[in-house]
């Protein structure tokens, strides 16, 4: 029953590869590119050649995660026809291609022929936490493992461009991030947050000299010597945190650290972008990515509306609209976009059917999620939900296949093996 399962699963997510890097990447995916990347058998007598259009353009990936589960009816899947109890106060406007938008997206419709969004994703997990992990893992949560993230498994098995910088940054996500999960501890992020403070304690204290800091240094490795000796290479998180310390002391004395400090953009850019945390957030990644970055996450809360959905989203999505528009044409203006990926990504939607607290609860079973960059044709949807958002109708998509596609992006094969420190196998995307 399992490898029957097994076989189902591979079946779908292969299928949503084809259709995803048809609707994404422009490109019509079969024969022995399928073979590269989705496990699909050659045609007899072809020869392999190289991935599909789209595969390892991106460098940088930029992912956005709206925490509380964001509405698809009012944002990006929005139901003109299906009615008030449905719609509520949303209005629909255009964008460029197949794109529509809820009302409160004006500067992201203008800009919408970056953009691919998906309409079709689709979760078991209904509540919060459980919610989040299974979407930055293609997982569900397990109280005996922690799973790699996304950026976890980029940071992995990507080389870092930028040996002086971490390749896997977190910014505005708190505690409870599953961060590198079960991989060494120097695979985690490096997390951000305030980010209008910066990286705190990164700089020498006022008064310590360069060479006074040298001698600091010294005297550690002699206090650590003998102890490093016996347990750095039987010990991994000793291993790991002489790793993460000497990381730490680099980057310290690199001209990269200056990437943190947002008070070096000028004020035409922090009013495009906004101010807002959130915004502050968007500017720092395209700051990282310029320095190289591999992965960079920034969260945006506060999307669980119960209550009063719209006028929250009046106050609420305008932010998000500023920020990822501006960020979206800051990084084509600068010639980044081709080669960073930009994902907007939320555990679940929220209910069509307006509450009679003119809110909207968890609802798993629909939802939208977006992809722009690295080869991703815009002004295209992948799926579609029926006419009141409820029931997704075409193009099923999980997690795990949502993870899958950001791999492929970077020229990661998302079907390889990995082993846990209990030697089970894991492969990202779930």
């Amino acid at each position: 029953m399992n490898n029957q399962a097994n076989k189902l699963n591979d079946l779908n997510r292969r299928g949503f590869m084809a259709g995803a890097a048809k609707t994404f990447f422009g490109v019509t995916i079969g024969g022995s590119l399928a073979q590269m990347y989705a496990g699909a058998e050659a045609p007899a007598g072809e020869v392999l050649h190289a991935p599909a259009a789209g595969f390892g353009k991106a460098k940088s990936v930029i992912y956005l995660y709206m925490s509380g589960g964001m509405t698809h009816v009012d944002t990006f899947d929005p139901k003109p026809d299906a009615g008030n109890n449905i719609m509520g106060k949303t209005k629909t406007i255009n964008g460029k291609g197949d794109i529509r938008l809820g009302h409160c997206f004006t500067r992201l419709a203008k800009a919408s022929d970056k953009i691919a969004l998906v309409r079709s994703m689709t979760s078991t997990q209904g509540a919060h936490g459980p919610g989040r992990y299974y979407m930055r893992t293609g997982y569900t949560e397990r109280a005996s493992i922690t799973h790699p993230t996304t950026g976890g498994w980029v940071n992995k098995i990507k080389e870092n461009r930028n040996p002086t910088m971490p390749g896997f940054v977190t910014v505005n996500c708190g505690n409870g991030h599953p961060g590198a999960g079960f991989f060494e501890p120097k695979y985690n992020p490096l997390p951000i947050g305030d980010v209008a403070k910066g990286l705190k304690n990164a700089k020498k204290q006022r008064g310590v000299s360069e060479a006074a800091f040298d001698k600091q240094l010294d005297l550690r490795h002699q206090l650590d010597a003998e102890f490093d000796s016996k347990f750095h290479y039987g010990y991994k998180n000793v291993r790991a945190y002489n790793e993460m310390y000497d990381a730490a002391v680099k980057l310290m004395r690199s001209e990269d650290l200056e990437a943190f400090d947002l008070s070096k953009e000028d004020q035409v850019m922090h009013k495009l972008y906004g101010s807002h945390n959130f915004a502050k957030g968007c500017l720092l990644a395209r700051r990282l990515v310029e320095r190289n970055v591999n992965f960079i996450e920034v969260e945006y809360g506060g999307f669980d509306w119960h209550n009063d959905n719209f006028l929250a989203m009046e106050e609420q999505i305008p932010v998000l609209d500023q920020a990822l528009s501006a960020l979206l044409t800051d990084l084509e203006q600068r010639g980044l976009l081709d080669s960073t990926m930009v994902v907007l990504a939320t555990e679940f939607g929220r209910s069509p059917k307006v509450n009679s607290n003119a809110g909207r609860n968890h609802f798993p079973k629909a939802f939208s999620c977006m992809m722009a960059g690295a080869g991703i044709k815009g002004g295209h949807v992948h799926g579609k939900t029926d006419k009141t958002g409820e029931n997704v109708v075409e193009g099923k998509t999980n997690a795990g296949q949502f993870n899958a596609t950001i791999a492929h992006a970077m020229g990661i094969q998302h079907d390889k093996i990995h082993y846990s420190p209990s030697k089970r196998p894991f492969k990202m995307g779930g």
